[in-house]
């Protein structure tokens, strides 16, 4: 089955054509470089760039797949969570191409999305699918979730951010050094040449519970600098590896936690934090488990991973479909 899929939930905008949910044959993701001057995302000029982008996006992952929308059997969209403005301009594109061409619609839940692109390769030899049950951790700029999948599609809760997400922490202290944005790549890089051990920074890592909280180590990151401001200059490169170790093993721990409390074969990342190396080898090194991470360019949005949720949707039906875009949609 092949997969037209957009995606258009944030500052990406993502089309892709997906076979049987497992083969990129095109994957074309447009940034958008417009929100580097405002150092956030502006939700109405993110839907605006959206809409530009569509019509040439699909054109382009069509041409490269080597396909024609008469070859497709069936268009998908991120139907949430994410900004509204942004789902609406994505969905409603995609309704209309799937009613113009007679083919059927397929909502996408975009955290499911994100787990789903551990089943993407774009070889023609692909190896098994990740074996289930799986501990799953999904971190991005606006979302920190922790589940069990006990099957296709079927995600049991076991915890989440109470206030900031992880990506959004990257994002306020990249700002805070002055690094740009978004601020987990450039946080990863100037940490390179810096002390991780140099400043101990909070974790709060209660005892019962797999939810996570980022909101203090953000307000004791601001704290940090602005004393360091009054005796001299920053050592940007000791704060961003202090940070980067504090949330990295925040993550790593609840993620290992849940991990030996389950019996599961396996445990999966996604999102756009997964694709953070010292996260990985922060994980890697906690669990007794086989750890499956997306490689980087589909740790982060894109319409790939929204073509393979769709084939797993419209396989495994027992979890309703989404159908109306919702902002606040949950993964479990």
């Amino acid at each position: 089955m092949r997969i037209l899929a957009i995606e258009t939930s944030c500052d990406e905008t993502g089309v892709a054509i997906v076979e049987d949910g497992r083969r990129i044959r095109s994957n074309i993701v447009a940034s958008q470089l417009v929100h580097q001057d405002t150092g956030g995302i502006v939700p109405e000029v993110a839907a605006r760039e959206h809409l530009r982008s569509l019509d040439v996006l699909t054109e382009k992952a069509l041409r490269d797949a080597g396909r024609q929308l008469s070859e497709i059997d069936a268009v998908a969209a991120t139907v949430g969570p994410g900004l509204i403005g942004c789902l609406l301009v994505g969905a409603n594109y995609a309704r209309g191409l799937a009613l113009a061409a007679g083919l059927p619609f397929v909502g996408v839940n975009h955290l499911e999305g994100h787990v789903y692109a551990n089943w993407l390769y774009e070889t023609e030899d692909i190896p098994p699918e990740p074996e289930l049950p799986a501990i799953v951790l999904v971190v991005s700029g606006a979302h920190s979730d922790l589940v069990l999948m006990e099957a296709h599609r079927r995600f049991r809760p076991l915890g989440r951010t109470i206030d900031d997400a992880a990506g959004e922490a990257f994002d306020k202290v990249a700002r805070l050094l002055h690094l740009g944005f978004p601020g987990g790549p450039v946080i990863e890089r100037v940490a390179k040449e810096g002390n991780a051990n140099a400043f101990p920074l909070p974790r709060a890592l209660p005892a019962d519970r797999f939810d996570f909280s980022f909101s203090g180590l953000k307000t004791a990151v601001l704290r940090l600098v602005r004393e360091l401001e009054k005796k001299g200059d920053v050592p940007v490169a000791d704060v961003a590896a202090s940070f980067q170790k504090a949330i990295t093993e925040m993550l790593a721990e609840k993620t290992a936690r849940a991990a030996a409390e389950h019996a599961v074969e396996t445990v999966l990342l996604g999102g756009g934090v997964a694709a953070n190396l010292v996260l990985r080898e922060a994980i890697a090194r906690r669990i007794g488990h086989p750890l499956r991470v997306p490689r980087p360019g589909l740790c982060t949005d894109n319409g790939a991973m929204i073509g393979a949720a769709a084939f797993f949707a419209l396989r495994h039906r027992g979890t309703e479909i989404p159908v109306a875009a919702r902002s606040d949609l949950k993964l479990a």
